[in-house]
């Protein structure tokens, strides 16, 4: 049994959440001289939410990943990690990442921060989080951010 971790995949939104598991993901694949995979899932859902489906939201969603994403990879090269993807997908981000992607890179471990969510959110579809945690089949990290004091 190996203690070391090979494909490691973080999903990242744009939220402090978010930057908190990058910047941790980093540490450990340096550390690991594992390879980072970095994940963007844009969230069909919430298109069903605009009447007029507009194909310029979904372009300005794809580009906002590329360049969230292209910046993560800049500072993970800068951290160390050598081996660093970018994979952007549509589709619900709980299922795509526990189930789907993990698969897809063979991931042996996920990196999520703890919440993206306000929480009415969190009651009404769960946190990815909270999913991940319970539907992987590989180890998770929940990266919690830091209380700034009062």
């Amino acid at each position: 049994m190996t203690l070391k971790y090979k494909q490691i995949l973080v999903a990242v939104d744009g939220s402090k959440e978010a930057e908190y598991a990058f910047k941790k993901s980093v540490s450990i694949a340096a550390r690991n001289n594992a390879t980072l995979n970095l994940v963007n899932i844009i969230d069909t859902r919430s298109f069903a939410a605009i009447e007029a489906y507009d194909r310029s939201i979904a372009e300005r969603a794809q580009s906002f990943a590329e360049e969230l994403l292209t910046g993560y990879k800049t500072e993970a090269h800068a951290g160390g990690v050598q081996n660093v993807n970018i994979i952007v997908e549509y589709g619900s981000p709980k299922t795509m990442i526990s189930k789907d992607l993990s698969k897809k890179v063979a991931a042996d471990l996920i990196i999520c921060g703890a919440t993206g969510l306000n929480a009415m959110e969190r009651f009404l579809i769960g946190s990815v989080s909270e999913y991940i945690v319970r539907s992987a089949a590989c180890d998770v990290l929940v990266v919690r951010t830091e209380e700034i004091p009062d």
